[in-house]
């Protein structure tokens, strides 16, 4: 089954599709195993593993390299952000095409005025309202499946206020988004209120750690009528404060030896990230091929 119709599958099952944040194969493989229906690729989260701050600086190319890792490395849907779409409506239906033969089965494209900023940082600009509402029909347009999902989001809460943000939200259903996505709402009242104004449509939260968005419960936001709830930065922090804290103690006692016993054992982890997969495939291909070319008859020798 195609990454898109099961995307869509759980779209349309009701329940709440909870998609923790990934930033490289690894993280993404870590996110399967632990039983996610889904993943995102938040941009942000692969700018900051990249070493560089979340302000749109990797180009379209930086950015579908490493969505084709992360969808080699999985088989749930993938939902990736595709940040402003990298130019006019021109760039945005390059972007869906290359984004679709990744493996993605949706992106998301923000109203931001280019270069963008991380949707919880101060001094946003937004395009036109139906500057925006073009780029979704020209994505909407460019997709090869009609099941590959068109998210929009829009950032106007902070720069125009949530009004505005929910009015541009019906343009870009208008326009053919599947699901809305109103980015860094202030409170569960306005999450409540964004749900309200948008009955039967797929909604996205976006669940940011220190973000401007206070907590809510997972229960609350289903209950709300949230389809898809994303957790950007959550594995790329812990990957942080877990790498800060094996340097610090390489740094301290000269090795990690004192911390192994909280690490996966060498065989477990290269079991994990599939040794055995490949070490087959070589069993079954290469090691007979080197076998044959060792074993065939050799050329005659004419006289």
């Amino acid at each position: 089954m195609r990454a898109t119709t099961k995307l869509r599958q759980l779209l349309a099952s009701g329940r709440t599709v909870v998609a923790p944040g990934v930033f490289d194969g690894l993280s993404a493989r870590l996110t399967e195993q632990a039983g996610f229906a889904a993943v995102y690729a938040s941009g942000g989260a692969i700018a900051r593993s990249a070493g560089i701050p979340d302000l749109g600086l990797l180009s379209l190319s930086e950015i579908v390299g490493r969505l084709e890792m992360i969808a080699d490395a999985i088989t749930v849907p993938l939902i990736a952000d595709a940040d402003t779409g990298y130019g006019n409506a021109l760039n945005v239906q390059r972007a869906v095409r290359a984004f679709e033969r990744t493996g993605v089965a949706a992106l998301h494209l923000e109203d931001q005025v280019a270069p963008k900023k991380c949707g919880h940082m101060e001094g946003k600009l937004v395009i036109p309202a139906q500057e925006m509402a073009e780029k979704i029909r020209a994505a909407v347009e460019a997709r090869a499946q009609p099941e590959f999902v068109i998210i929009a989001r829009t950032d106007a809460r902070a720069v125009e206020g949530l009004e505005s943000a929910l009015e541009r939200g019906r343009l870009y259903r208008e326009a053919g988004a599947d699901v809305l996505f109103i980015e860094a709402v202030l409170s569960e009242r306005e999450a409540e209120e964004a749900a309200r104004a948008f009955p039967g449509v797929p909604l996205l939260f976006n669940w940011a750690e220190g973000g401007k968005t206070p907590p809510i419960s997972l229960g609350r936001l289903t209950e709300l009528g949230y389809r898809i709830v994303i957790f950007p930065i959550s594995t790329l922090l812990a990957a942080t404060a877990a790498m800060r804290g094996i340097l610090r103690e390489i740094a301290q006692a000269g090795t990690p030896a004192a911390a192994m016993g909280e690490l996966p054992s060498f065989g477990e982890f290269t079991d994990f990230i599939g040794l055995p997969e490949v070490r087959e495939v070589e069993r079954r291909y290469v090691a007979k091929d080197a076998a044959a070319e060792h074993t065939a008859p050799g050329p005659e020798l004419g006289g």
